[in-house]
């Protein structure tokens, strides 16, 4: 069978090769797993919790309304990344045969009376995930269907498999303005090839090209975006990932690294029965 529920998850198969998946969790919608001829494309932590009491470590969260902790306005009293990320979808269905498509919805009927009044507007969100052979496709459609303005951030959280992090490199991001969240400072980018060797938390503001992540030279993936200007990168590093109880094994920082793209250096607005749609498409090159 090409798509397969439980009452947790949802599970795409390719219909030409059973060794390419997608795994998503209907907790946040976040994919879990997303393999490619029966290799592991995204890192997900040993020690993630799946039981719907908190947001995955891994795979792919996603981030909506509000990206990292607003400190005014009215995200402000919701949880780091908003509630999409915390929230059970509703599994819409297959959409699509070729690729093999799907959907998932969330609406303020699926989200907690705790977050709805702490951002108290009505909303539909409609994600798209399509699995080709060696492609994996998220989109998201935002429409607001409230009676007033509201504004928002989006991303994808995705957190990438990788066989070592001192040898990776992220390459796309040169001449771009980059928010560095450790060193507190903005500037603009100079490198051709961004690297890890240290914690990085960065920003990457209005990325034109097609961000690619190498190893030792050989090119790993390739991130198409449409409609997502920012690219984050992040990295815990050893100090930041020993503070996560969830982040296992603790040297795991090693085998991973999130390039996320979103909208987050700014705030989309959208007023009443206005949408917004965005999406991204990975190409394993392994």
């Amino acid at each position: 069978m090409p798509i397969e529920q439980t009452d947790k998850e949802v599970v795409l198969t390719h219909p030409s090769d059973p060794s390419t998946s997608v795994k998503v969790l209907l907790h946040g919608a976040n994919i879990l797993s997303w393999t490619v001829a029966g290799n592991e494309q995204l890192w997900l932590s040993e020690g993630a919790i799946l039981d719907g009491s908190k947001a995955v470590r891994g795979g792919v969260p996603l981030v909506f309304p509000v990206f990292g902790k607003s400190s005014s306005g009215p995200t402000s009293t919701l949880p780091q990344h908003g509630f999409a990320r915390l929230s059970t979808w509703e599994f819409l269905g297959q959409v699509s045969a070729s690729p093999l498509t799907v959907q998932f919805g969330l609406g303020p009927e699926n989200v907690s009376e705790v977050f709805r009044k702490a951002w108290d507007f009505d909303f539909t969100l409609i994600y798209t995930i399509s699995l080709g052979a060696d492609t994996l496709e998220t989109a998201m459609r935002v429409e607001n269907t409230s009676n007033v303005d509201w504004d928002f951030q989006i991303l994808f959280h995705t957190y990438f498999r990788i066989p070592d992090i001192q040898q990776v490199a992220v390459k796309g991001l040169t001449g771009t303005n980059v928010k560095d969240k450790v060193s507190k400072t903005d500037y603009s980018e100079s490198n051709t090839a961004v690297t890890v060797g240290s914690e990085v938390d960065r920003v990457y503001e209005n990325v034109d090209d097609d961000v690619l992540i190498t190893s030792s030279g050989k090119a790993l993936f390739q991130i198409d975006r449409k409609n997502l200007a920012d690219v984050v990168v992040w990295n815990p590093w050893v100090n930041a990932s020993k503070n996560m109880g969830d982040f296992r094994p603790a040297d795991a920082y090693n085998s991973m690294i999130c390039v996320e793209a979103g909208s987050v250096s700014g705030w989309t607005t959208l007023s009443p029965g206005q949408t917004w749609e965005c999406s991204e498409k990975v190409k394993s090159l392994l």
